[in-house]
């Protein structure tokens, strides 16, 4: 077991935080993380935070609407510019000064928007297993693979939950599947029909290639190699794209590498952040 801080609620105004902090407060700035979904709390991200908490005070939380934060809110208040909020008043609340900043998956577009609107309050970002861009169905068609594990999805009618697409290895898919069973059914009142509806806003509203250059500091584009959520030709996109970015790509690993290397994932964090 790690010492910590351990999981506390905090109260960051309009919504209650269920928090997770990981390792021990330093000289270090803490490194928050924004998770992705945003169907589900943060749960599945800790295996690849464990060993970064070593040396790392590592600060988790879920979004309000999931998770165990504060849930039954309007649909008008479930919208992305919320989670870059919440994301920014726990920092101060917490009493955490500057950090640094990982967002994965989808939460990867809510970093962005945060760095946009609070660049002062980041010293260094990790964007993990994400994307800048919205076309990245574009590198699946010709992708055999893909097609052979997303019949594998569908004939399982949702009871694979994406196992056998987010982990390339397949098998660490059933411990995978395992995890997101044990944090429980309940998926959060995020409506996945809002977004297809169009009523859900956008993650990053403005655009993610100026936001990350006019952000100039450091910032580490870490992506699984047979990534089939966001293909990581994607990534290497982005990087071309932004001068001060740094690609890390890990072989043999897909959208969930931080579960299928967790040491080799977070080592890669680490360097980066202590550079």
């Amino acid at each position: 077991m790690l010492a910590g801080m351990g999981d506390s609620l905090v109260d960051v105004g309009e919504v209650t935080l269920f928090v997770r902090e990981l390792g021990r407060r330093s000289e270090k700035p803490s490194l928050v993380v924004i998770h992705g979904g945003p169907d589900i709390g943060h749960g599945y991200l800790v295996p690849g935070f464990e060993p970064l908490a070593r040396d790392h005070h590592v600060v988790m939380f879920d979004f309000r609407g999931c998770g165990r934060s504060s849930r039954g809110l309007p649909d008008d208040e479930l919208q992305p510019e919320y989670v870059v909020q919440d994301t920014h008043r726990l920092i101060d609340n917490l009493g955490l000064g500057q950090v640094d900043l990982l967002g994965f998956s989808t939460g990867g577009r809510a970093a962005m928007q945060f760095v946009d609107k609070h660049p002062e309050q980041v010293r260094r970002l990790v964007l993990a297993s994400t994307t800048a861009y919205t076309d990245g169905a574009r590198y699946l068609p010709d992708w055999d693979e893909y097609h052979r594990r997303q019949k594998l999805e569908d004939e399982a009618h949702g009871a694979l939950r994406n196992s056998t697409l987010f982990v390339w290895d397949l098998d660490l898919a059933p411990a995978y599947l395992d995890l997101l069973n044990s944090l429980g059914p309940d998926l959060g009142d995020w409506s996945e029909e809002r977004a297809i509806q169009g009523l859900m806003h956008p993650w990053c509203p403005g655009d993610p290639e100026q936001i990350l250059r006019d952000l100039g500091k450091p910032i580490l584009i870490l992506h699984g190699e047979k990534d089939m959520g966001f293909p990581v030709q994607l990534a290497h996109r982005l990087h071309a794209a932004v001068p001060n970015t740094h690609l890390t790509v890990i072989p043999n690993t897909a959208h969930m590498c931080h579960f299928e290397n967790p040491e080799l994932w977070s080592n890669h964090i680490r360097h980066f952040l202590n550079d």
